[in-house]
């Protein structure tokens, strides 16, 4: 490619004149990025003259770069403005006061208080109460009644108590989660020349003007024009939804777009729109509008969101949109389908917490079943013992004490249903979920998506890469075959012919990418900097080894005079460039894997450097005793080789003939040093019954080498090693579709994928994950740090990107990002994940204790004494300390290597275990025991007046203080024993490293003693002797105790015991899918049939409903909105002819669903849904495009579908990769979108 830097300006003649403006304004460069590709360069030429004078007129320089001139940069800033994109507000603290304060639990107790205290107010006469048949009230008694009000009043504070928490709660997540945003959004810096120096600048720094380097995985930043570019090749899906890669070059397509992807080559350009003004700026700024609008109409309390995250192009919990290239027209347009998009912030739903979602409602129904019993019970009796049994007339001056008396029952009844209902349960998950996340930052555990976290905890399988995860990532070359001779040490340059040492120098100087380079190291004594690719550095390094300079060479090529470059891709595997000889003709340098290009050398040069000719014998030769001994010492071999065009100038874009007739310059053994630490990292997964493997494109000798090393193998061991080729040989049929039978009888034996392409391993993680060999489904953790691997990240589990070696597009692919690229990172996540789990375990162990004793003793209290033993206020402090205090002291548990020592839960895995079960019965025994024990003996056993049967407004007894005393302290003493849920019997191991367990315990406590001793009235307390107390503390201390006689007893003897806290299952779906605004991936977890079915029906329901209405009424105005398993169709005013569009959008729709395969699929497909974009002048019902109006009824042989992971397969396609209809998304956003963050919601 000819490059035009003839053009370019001389370097410092770059005028930075501050007062004339720049030679265009922003809404010039923004109409200018509109246009694509022939409008674009026509609009360059007319207006500008080409884009050597729009630098100029942008004050750049188009080799130099900028001048970085802090005024200049300022002023840039001001006129075109800044790289940035103002984040959604955050929700204010009373906001989420007022979300707290929607709990229906809280708003029946507020009612009841209201109610009781209003009620406090009125008291009749003496002799009425005669009457009344209540117990005359004696004059120290009237004091106790005056304050009757207090009662309702503490209801009111404790409730104001648990709404502060909760919102405290809530806010310091949305704060750690903004946090999270910032950290990746600091993170990411891209190359740009400033000063003829190539800086890397934190993203928001860019500017119009600037000059940036862009290169194979990197996700464009702002809007900008292609100066020079080598065989640059984008993913503009995310913003066109055309998933094929769009050529750019200067003579085509110059246009580059901030938010899309470089999946090949390299180049540079001038930014021209940056922010709100580049093309992501502007479709976000219109999803803020129509988010505006639409909260004018509806005045909804609902937010939707402006992406956090700028320039990772997320939104915050990420929805993935669709957009048209935008003009403004369409933009217009398209305001219906962005409002539908704009809807953004949905909660996250792991499946974790969908099992945490259907226990609670479980417990939450029977608790109001017994609470609508109690009352109806004391009502009954009241009723009957008064007015049937003694006989009473119903006075009308009576009524208000009755009502009073109705009240009380109610608010026991509330006081059980608040005891039953477990909602400390989120809170839990929330506070173990942040903790572990904030935490895991410090084990270079970067989580994008909070349920990751949990997930980790479950994963059965890690598909990992070799290069930097395993490896140090440190490349050196250590031997060499030049000229005949297989050197085992560098040579010395003397050993060289000069001719050979020279055209080694300059295959490998010239055909490498220029960012990359060997700097000095940082400090003395250290090794030297490696900057960019790490193999090329190996090969820079040998270079310096050979005493030769590597820049001099660059100095005297540059990149400009470089005539064409093929880029490394994973087809190609290989990288040549091309440059033209000052003799004429041109000279092509390759270098690749070593059984690549020696297939494609026809000659080689000896130790003279003369060329000789290489046969297939001799490579056969040669691959027997130069390249499996050095890949068998686990090192990577890379060919290097050249050939020269003498006879004119080839057809460049004949790939096939080109890359053949090379000359074979050396063969170097590159080593990549196995991380220390990584062996016993193996080892631990190993135990935790987690099975690695590597997948990687190395050579199968190397790869068996290293994974020996690593112990992924060991020797004797019956497992398979397979390359790529083989790999595809033996899961595909004859049609070259995958079969999950015959992968099934691979993948549980592989350990080593060798030469594999993403592809391959996209293809093993869905074939692992969709299979049903085995009890449980696998859950499998991918790594990955190319853009290829984007597809298999996002299929996997979970998906590892590397911090420092990953492109952008990975890391957007990803759920954690490893900030070290280190293998030992991903089993610290193993552990935090498990530890997620087993704190949730805790704490439930710990809350249903208290439930079951609390809601019983309430419950047959109430029945026998017509009174609750533990009063509302109580039964708040109660359900302050299990929820929000036990589950800060049980989720904040730090992980311990012992979690590593069993095996994976695996998803099906109910949350309470046979074992916790006991142990939660068995406490709730010895609980109930005492307490009733204490209700209907305590009086005798202390000595005291009984509590039992007290007239209304009576002061608080000893007798009910000391139960509700000993209630708490034996809730305390068994946080303590729910520190273990497998049965230990040591439970204070390790106590004292949980600080905040130590706070809460003795917090707990202390305010124990000041409500007792000074709660008076309010918490219907009364002082306490010192014996009462030692009494309350030893039944307490009693708790341990018996933790121990408990653990004794082995589970399996108790055979009626069952597990709880399973899955979702099938009606699950349907309660959630109305209207939710939940994304809950515990739905997920149903068989693929069940989705399918419901989401068929849901599809035919909402056409049927359309067609309706057009054929009830064909005018009407407005949006009809029908939103179902969360799908909104805005359906705008319709001529009459799309009424059979409809017709046939619902015979389609019939059409795909039958068509559906019956295999099951992951979470990522069933969460997509598809998306029909329009872009008519003319609105009309938004069901159908035109292609797929087309081919409606017979699908054309060889139509391409886009698949979720961004793969194009053919349509007929009955296998593995088969099409979903959820997943045909023919003007679709693409699942790599930079507008696509957490996943998209059904």
């Amino acid at each position: 490619m000819t490059n035009p830097t003839e053009h370019a300006l001389p370097a410092n003649s770059m005028v930075e004149s501050h007062e004339g403006d720049f030679g265009c304004t922003v809404m010039d460069l923004r109409k200018l990025m509109e246009l694509r590709s022939s409008d674009g360069i026509d609009q360059i030429n007319v207006h500008y003259g080409g884009v050597m004078n729009l630098c100029s007129r942008l004050k750049t320089d188009p080799v130099e770069g900028l001048s970085g001139n802090p005024a200049d940069l300022e002023k840039r800033k001001q006129v075109f403005g800044q790289n940035f994109i103002p984040p959604k507000k955050p929700k204010t603290f009373l906001e989420l006061v007022w979300e707290a304060l929607q709990d229906v639990t809280l708003i029946i107790l507020e009612i009841a208080a209201i109610i009781s205290l209003v009620l406090s107010f009125y008291r009749p006469p003496g002799e009425e109460n005669k009457q009344c048949g209540l117990p005359v009230s004696s004059p120290e008694d009237e004091g106790e009644a005056e304050a009757g009000w207090i009662e309702g009043a503490a209801i009111l504070f404790s409730v104001i108590i648990v709404v502060l928490v909760t919102a405290f709660n809530d806010w310091s997540k949305e704060k750690q989660f903004r946090g999270l945003q910032n950290r990746i959004e600091k993170e990411q810096k891209f190359s740009v020349i400033r000063n003829g120096h190539i800086i890397q600048l934190p993203v928001a720094e860019i500017v119009v003007g600037d000059i940036a380097q862009i290169k194979y995985g990197d996700l464009l930043p702002a809007d900008g024009i292609l100066i020079q570019g080598n065989d640059l090749k984008i993913d503009e899906s995310s913003l066109t939804g055309e998933s094929d890669h769009v050529k750019k070059s200067l003579e085509r397509d110059p246009m580059l777009l901030s938010g899309t992807h470089v999946m090949e080559g390299s180049g540079r350009m001038v930014v021209t729109a940056v922010g709100i003004n580049s093309q992501t700026g502007i479709i976000f700024t219109l999803l803020g509008a129509s988010e505006g609008e639409e909260e004018e109409k509806k005045k909804k309390g609902k937010k939707q969101g402006v992406p956090e995250n700028r320039n990772k192009a997320k939104t915050q919990d990420g929805v993935a949109l669709e957009i048209q290239p935008l003009n403004s027209q369409e933009g217009i347009d398209n305001e219906e389908k962005e409002k539908k998009a704009a809807k953004l912030p949905k909660k996250e739903k792991s499946v974790l917490q969908g099992k945490l979602t259907r226990l609670a409602v479980q417990i939450g129904k029977a608790g109001l079943i017994m609470s609508a019993i109690t009352v109806l019970i004391l009502i009954l009796y009241f009723v009957i013992d008064n007015f049937v049994i003694q006989r009473k007339p119903w006075l009308s001056e009576c009524t208000p004490i009755y009502i009073q008396y109705f009240v009380k029952f109610f608010i026991i009844g509330i006081t059980v249903l608040v005891v039953a209902v477990p909602e400390g349960l989120p809170l839990a998950v929330t506070i173990s979920l942040a903790y572990s996340v904030k935490k895991m930052m410090k084990d270079n555990n970067l989580v994008r998506h909070l349920d990751a976290c949990e997930t980790m905890g479950n994963a059965t399988a890690i598909c990992s890469d070799k290069t930097g995860t395993l490896t140090m990532n440190r490349m050196t070359v250590v031997q060499a075959y030049i000229g005949d001779t297989h050197y085992h040490q560098i040579p010395s340059p003397d050993a060289l012919v000069p001719k050979v040492l020279d055209i080694i120098v300059n295959g490998i100087s010239i055909n490498s990418a220029y960012t990359s380079k060997i700097l000095p190291p940082e400090k003395e004594g250290g090794l030297p900097r490696q900057v960019g690719n790490k193999t090329e550095c190996a090969l820079l390094g040998f270079v310096t080894d050979l005493k030769q300079d590597y820049h001099a060479v660059r100095s005297e090529v540059p990149e400009e005079k470089l005539y064409k470059v093929y880029t490394f891709n994973s087809v190609r595997k290989s990288m040549s460039t091309v440059i033209e000889k000052p003799s004429g003709g041109f000279r092509m340098y390759s270098k690749g894997a070593s059984e690549i290009i020696l297939r494609k050398c026809n000659r080689i040069l000896d130790k003279k450097g003369e060329v000789m000719p290489f046969k297939n014998k001799d490579r056969d030769e040669m691959v027997r005793t130069v390249i499996e001994p050095m890949a068998s010492e686990g090192l990577r071999t890379l060919c290097i080789a050249y050939r020269d065009f003498n006879d004119g100038e080839p057809t460049w874009d004949n790939e096939g003939e080109i890359l053949t007739e090379l000359t074979c310059i050396a063969v170097v053994g590159i080593e990549d040093p196995v991380r220390p630490e990584v062996p016993e990292a193996i080892a631990k997964c190993k135990r935790a019954g987690i099975t690695v493997r590597m997948v990687t494109g190395d050579n199968i000798n190397t790869a068996r080498a290293i994974a020996t090393k690593c112990g992924i193998m060991t020797p004797g061991d019956d497992f398979l090693c397979l390359e790529g080729k083989e790999f595809n040989r033996l899961i595909r049929n004859e049609k070259g579709e995958v079969e999950q039978e015959k992968l099934d009888k691979i993948w549980p034996k592989l350990r080593v994928l060798a030469r594999s392409s993403p592809t391959d391993k996209h293809t093993l993680v869905k074939g692992i994950i969709d299979s049903t060999v085995g009890e449980q489904r696998q859950v499998v953790a991918v790594t990955g740090d190319g853009t290829n691997d984007g597809p298999a990240l996002k299929k996997a589990d979970v998906g590892f990107a590397m911090g420092i070696a990953g492109t952008d597009v990975a890391k957007e692919a990803s759920d954690i990002i490893l900030t070290d690229d280190n293998f030992t990172s991903i089993v610290k996540a193993v552990m935090w994940g498990r530890n997620v789990y087993d704190s949730i375990s805790k704490f439930l162990q710990f809350q249903l204790t208290v439930n079951v004793v609390a809601v019983i003793v309430a419950f047959t209290g109430a029945c026998i004494t017509q009174d609750s033993p533990l009063k509302a206020v109580q039964m708040l402090w109660v359900n302050l300390i299990m929820d929000t205090f036990a589950s800060l002291a049980l989720a904040t548990e730090p992980p311990t290597e012992s979690l590593l020592k069993r095996r994976p839960y695996g998803r099906n895995k109910p949350l309470i275990s046979r074992t916790m079960m006991k142990n939660i019965l068995g406490h709730a025994v010895y609980q109930l025991t005492v307490i009733f024990f204490l209700v209907f003996a305590g009086e005798k056993f202390f000595d005291i007046d009984s509590g039992r049967k007290a007239p209304l407004h009576s002061p608080p007894s000893q007798h009910y203080t000391i139960i509700f005393n000993t209630f708490v302290l034996m809730q305390l003493f068994n946080e303590i024993n729910s520190r273990k849920i497998h049965g230990e019997r040591n439970v204070f191991a390790g106590i004292f490293r949980n600080l905040i367990f130590c706070a809460v315990v003795l917090g707990t406590f202390i305010s124990q003693i000041l409500i007792v001793e000074f709660g008076g009235k309010p918490f219907s307390c009364t002082k306490l002797t010192l014996s009462q107390w030692f009494w309350c503390l030893f039944i307490g201390i009693g708790e341990l105790l018996w933790g121990q006689i408990i653990s004794t007893i082995p589970t399996q003897s108790l055979k009626f015991l069952k597990e709880a806290g399973h899955g979702t299952t099938k009606e699950e779906i349907t309660k959630d899918a109305e209207g939710l605004d939940e994304i809950d991936h515990a739905e997920m977890e149903l068989r693929r049939g069940q989705i399918l079915w419901f989401r068929g029906l849901n599809r035919i329901q909402t056409q049927i409903d359309v067609i309706n209405t057009f054929q009830t009424g064909a005018s009407f105005k407005g949006v009809l909105k029908r939103q179902t398993m969360g799908q909104h169709l805005d359906v705008k005013h319709v001529p009459s002819s799309s009424y059979i569009k409809v017709v046939k959008a619902f015979h389609s729709s019939l059409h795909e669903s039958i068509q559906k395969p019956k295999n099951q699929n992951s979470i990522h497909n069933f969460m997509t849904h598809p998306e029909f974009a329009i872009d008519e002048e003319v609105p009309r019902t938004p069901l159908l495009d035109e292609h797929e109006e087309e081919n409606l009824d017979s699908p054309k042989a060889g139509t391409r579908v886009l698949l979720l992971d961004g793969e194009v397969t053919p349509y007929a396609n009955k296998n593995n990769n088969a099409v979903d209809c959820s997943q045909v998304q023919i003007v679709a956003s693409h699942s790599e979108s930079p507008l696509h963050s957490l996943e998209t919601s059904v």
